[in-house]
C-alpha cells in the first residue's frame, strides 16, 4: 500500500499501524463480522498506541498530525477492518466539537480521556425523519435552571449503546437551523438508552442503534459552543468526517484490489493464471485506477485543510468519488473471484456489503452532489 510520508514521525505511524493491523485487526475481522461482535477492546488498543487522537492537540494527549498523515492511517485501518476504520473516523468526528469549540475548562476535563481511547465517542445528528435534513430535527433541549433536559431520539448512531459519551445536536429554539445546539452527554446519564441494534447487511462488527433521550438531564456546562451554534458545528465536523470516510473507503477498495490481484495470480484457466488474460487484466487495471484516484482526491482535500483553506467542496468530492469507487471495486472483486467471490470463504462478498453503506452515511452521495452543485453556483 503506497504511503506519502511527510517525515520520520509519519513513517513511524504508518509502520505502527501496519503492525497493529496485521496482529490485532486482520486476524479478528472475519469472525467478528460473522458473529456481529463489537470489539471494544480494539479501540482501547488503538488509543493506547496513539491512533485514536492523531488530529488533535498534543497538550490534551493528541498526536497533532496533519490531515495528510492521519487520513492515511485511517485508510490503513479501513483496509484491515472496515468496521474499525469507520469507528475510528466516527470517534474523531465525535471529538471534533469539543476540541474546536469547547472552553479550555471543558477540554481539560474531557478531552484527554477521549483522545486516549479510554472513552469511546458517538455522534448523534440524524433522526428517523431528519437524516439528510438535520435542520428539521425535533429532539429538543430545554433549559431548566443550571441544567438542560433533552427529549427525543437520534437514529443511526454508530457505537450506539457501546459509546462512553455522545456528541448530541438538539433544538434549543424554533429558529430553524439557527435553533440547534451541541451537547456532550455521558453514556451513564439517566434517561439515555439504546434501542435494539439495527440488523445491517454490512459493517456488522460495528453496532448501530437509535439512542433515546427520555428527559435526559445534563448540567448547562455540557453545552459545547453557544446556543444556536450547533448546526454550524455539525457541518464543520462533517467536512472533516467526510474526509475520514473517504480514506476508509479507499482502504476498503485497496483491500478488495489486493485480494483480486492475489487471486488472479493463483487461479489458472486455459493453462495460465487468469491475470494473463487481457479481459481480466484490464478489469484489474480499472480497479487500480479507481483506488489511486480516490486516494489522490482525499489527499488533495487534506492538503487544503492542512494549510487552513476552505475544503468543504473538496471533502464532498472526495467522499463521493471514494465511496462510489469502493462500491465499484468491491463488486468487481466478486466478479474476479467468480463463484468463489460469492461465498464467505473469501472476504470479497463482505467488502461488497461493507462498501454500500459508505455511499449513504456522513451525507448520502446525493447530498454530496447537492453540496458540490451549491459551491459551483457560487463561482458565477
Amino acid at each position: 500500500m503506497y504511503r506519502i510520508s511527510l517525515d520520520d514521525e509519519a513513517r513511524a505511524l504508518f509502520d505502527l499501524t501496519e503492525e497493529i493491523a496485521k496482529k490485532e485487526l486482520i486476524p479478528r475481522a472475519a469472525a467478528a463480522e460473522r458473529d456481529e461482535t463489537f470489539a471494544r477492546d480494539v479501540f482501547l488498543t488503538l488509543g493506547r498506541a496513539g491512533l485514536m487522537s492523531l488530529p488533535y492537540p498534543e497538550e490534551y494527549g493528541g498526536g497533532e498530525q496533519p490531515a495528510e498523515t492521519y487520513l492515511q492511517v485511517f485508510e490503513q485501518i479501513g483496509a484491515a477492518w472496515a468496521s474499525v476504520g469507520v469507528g475510528v473516523s466516527v470517534h474523531a468526528l465525535s471529538c471534533f466539537p469539543l476540541a474546536n469549540y469547547g472552553t479550555p475548562e471543558q477540554k481539560e476535563r474531557w478531552l484527554p480521556r477521549m483522545l486516549s481511547g479510554e472513552l469511546l465517542g458517538a455522534y448523534c445528528l440524524s433522526e428517523p425523519h431528519a437524516g439528510s435534513d438535520p435542520a428539521a430535527m425535533i429532539t429538543r433541549a430545554v433549559r431548566d435552571g443550571d441544567h438542560y433536559v433533552i427529549r427525543g431520539a437520534k437514529a443511526w448512531t454508530t457505537h450506539g449503546g457501546h459509546a462512553d459519551f455522545y456528541t448530541v445536536m438538539a433544538r434549543t429554539s424554533d429558529n430553524g437551523g439557527k435553533g440547534i445546539s451541541c451537547f456532550l452527554v455521558p453514556a451513564d446519564t439517566p434517561g439515555l438508552s439504546a434501542s435494539s441494534p439495527e440488523q445491517k447487511m454490512g459493517l456488522t462488527g460495528s453496532t448501530t442503534a437509535t439512542m433515546n433521550f427520555d428527559d435526559v438531564r445534563i448540567p448547562a456546562d455540557h453545552l459545547i459552543g453557544e446556543e444556536g451554534q450547533g448546526l454550524a458545528i455539525a457541518f464543520a465536523a462533517l467536512d472533516s468526517g467526510r474526509l475520514g470516510i473517504a480514506a476508509v473507503a479507499t482502504g476498503l477498495g485497496q483491500a478488495a484490489l489486493d485480494l483480486s490481484v492475489e487471486y488472479a495470480h493463483s487461479r489458472e484457466t486455459f493453462g495460465k493464471p487468469i491475470i494473463e488474460h487481457d479481459g481480466l487484466a484490464f478489469l484489474l487495471a480499472d480497479m487500480d485506477v479507481a483506488v489511486a484516484s480516490s486516494r489522490a482526491l482525499y489527499l488533495a482535500a487534506a492538503r487544503l485543510k492542512d494549510v487552513g483553506r476552505p475544503f468543504t467542496h473538496e471533502a464532498s468530492v472526495a467522499k463521493l468519488l471514494a465511496t462510489d469507487n469502493a462500491m465499484k471495486v468491491a463488486i468487481d472483486a466478486v466478479q474476479v473471484l467468480g463463484g468463489a467471490g460469492y461465498t464467505r470463504d473469501f472476504p470479497a462478498e463482505r467488502y461488497m456489503r461493507e462498501a454500500k453503506v459508505m455511499q449513504i452515511f456522513e451525507g448520502t452521495n446525493q447530498i454530496q452532489r447537492l453540496v458540490i452543485a451549491r459551491n459551483l453556483r457560487k463561482r458565477v
